[in-house]
């Protein structure tokens, strides 16, 4: 029993050796590069694998992850202004190419840099630095497919290319918020100056309408003044009074209406003829200057005529002399 014993345990000694030194695992989207006596035997991927004890190695694992790497490029512009470009660069080991991503790139970082840095600083120094900001977009565009073209054939590939930032100097960053407050500043004055003048043309188009109802309401109160004249005149000359003694009649009317009105409204004073004797003599006045050509003796003989009413009899005690109005 014993030496049946002894013959097992080597078996066993041997198989646990093997087990602990030649089987090994391999994480989800991880690779490992398997190397015989230096020189390469394999991939492995995801599961349980095996090698051989002492004969065969793990030369590598590599995440099939998506990485990134972000970089600042220092350059300048088409108009010599320095600007630090930055920007993130997406990649990962493509799953069929393994070979190539570990035996033809030492460092692929530093490489990536490399290339991102050679590209950017081909590219912005062609155009301004208003450009840069308005076309980050094809900037990244213009890397991702020229970083493509170069590192795909290493095993490779860029999965995306963002610009994250771009920073002029400190000065150009000032003098531009400068340029840029003018701006604003000149655009707020002009809307103003633009609100003042549509102020002005409205309130003098305002004005203008309010003249012009003015000026019609006026003659449209003339007209109406003018044809009660000429009705009373009219009918004024139906009872035989002369078209002289008809306005004077008028005008002796409109006189005392006048001042009704200045009482009546509480205007300021004004002295006008209030008396009878002043009246006369203000409306002997103006029949002298409606006939013009009667003196002021005929003026004041001819305005005695007597005054009747339709169908007033004669009657010397009830006539009523222009002169007594």
């Amino acid at each position: 029993m014993e030496n049946i014993f002894y013959y097992a345990l080597s078996p066993l000694a041997i198989i646990s050796f093997v087990f602990l030194f030649g089987v090994f695992t391999v994480k989800q989207h991880t690779a490992v590069i398997i190397e015989r006596l230096g020189k390469y035997q394999s991939v492995r991927h995801a599961g349980l694998q095996f090698k051989i004890p002492f004969i065969d190695k793990i030369a590598e694992r590599f995440s099939l992850k998506i990485q990134q790497l972000d970089v600042h490029v220092e350059t300048k512009t088409k108009e010599n202004i320095f600007v630090t470009v930055s920007l993130s660069v997406q990649f990962k080991i493509s799953k069929n190419n393994i070979y190539d991503a570990y035996y033809n790139m030492e460092n692929p970082y530093e490489q990536i840099m490399a290339h991102v840095t050679n590209i950017i600083r081909a590219e912005v120094p062609k155009i301004t630095l208003n450009d840069v900001f308005e076309n980050k977009d094809k900037i990244a565009d213009i890397v991702n497919k020229a970083l493509s073209e170069e590192i795909n054939c290493y095993g490779y590939d860029i999965v995306n290319t963002l610009t994250t930032d771009i920073e002029p100097d400190a000065h150009v960053k000032t003098a531009m918020n400068r340029i840029n407050a003018a701006d604003l500043e000149k655009s707020a004055a002009e809307y103003e100056a633009e609100a003042v003048r549509i102020g002005i043309l409205a309130k003098a188009k305002a004005e203008a309408e309010s003249k012009k109802l003015e000026a019609e309401w006026m003659s449209n109160q003339r007209l109406e003044v003018a044809k009660s004249l000429t009705e009373s005149l009219t009918l004024l000359g139906k009872t035989g009074i002369s078209s002289t003694e008809a306005s004077a009649l008028l005008v002796i009317t409109q006189h005392y209406d006048t001042l009704q009105s200045i009482s009546n409204d509480g205007s300021s004073r004004i002295v006008m003829p209030g008396s009878p004797q002043e009246s006369k003599n203000m409306i002997t006045d103006m029949m002298a200057s409606f006939t013009g050509t009667k003196d002021d003796k005929e003026a004041k003989e001819d305005f005695r005529k007597i005054i009747r009413f339709p169908n007033q009899q004669e009657n010397n005690e009830f006539d009523f002399f222009s002169n007594q109005l």
